[in-house]
């Protein structure tokens, strides 16, 4: 059940914003095993003056152009299944001439219990896990 938020320059076009978020789909599906139908995103724009980077931490990268990629997802991956996932992601930006550089990429792990999706209660409740 990932939750992707894509961190980006305001003036990055939609259809960008929609190929990031569909290729990282994609690297979640393939690299640990989600559920194809669990698919939500949400795309949080920003000015170049609002994201204060390190042009240099551990790479370089433009800091107006970075985006960053946060995926809410269930605990479980082993550290395989995420180093793959941040090369496929990485790949993947490459190959729609995005540059892989200016991602960062960071994972928040939780359980079942944290989410809810209707009234009827959290995941965990309602499939009885």
């Amino acid at each position: 059940m990932p939750f992707n938020k894509l961190h980006v320059p305001k003036d990055l076009p939609a259809e960008t914003c929609h190929a990031i978020n569909n290729l990282l789909h994609d690297c979640l599906v393939e690299t640990c095993g989600v559920n194809p139908d669990d698919y939500f995103c949400l795309v949080a724009r920003y000015d170049a003056d609002d994201m204060i980077l390190h042009p240099t931490f551990l790479g370089k990268r433009d800091p107006a152009a970075t985006i960053i990629i946060e995926i809410a997802l269930l605990a479980g991956r082993s550290d395989e299944q995420k180093e793959a996932l941040f090369k496929d992601v990485r790949q993947r930006l490459a190959a729609i001439q995005f540059p892989p550089e200016n991602s960062i990429i960071f994972l928040l792990e939780n359980r079942a219990i944290d989410w809810s999706f209707s009234p009827a209660g959290s995941v965990k409740s309602v499939l009885g896990l």
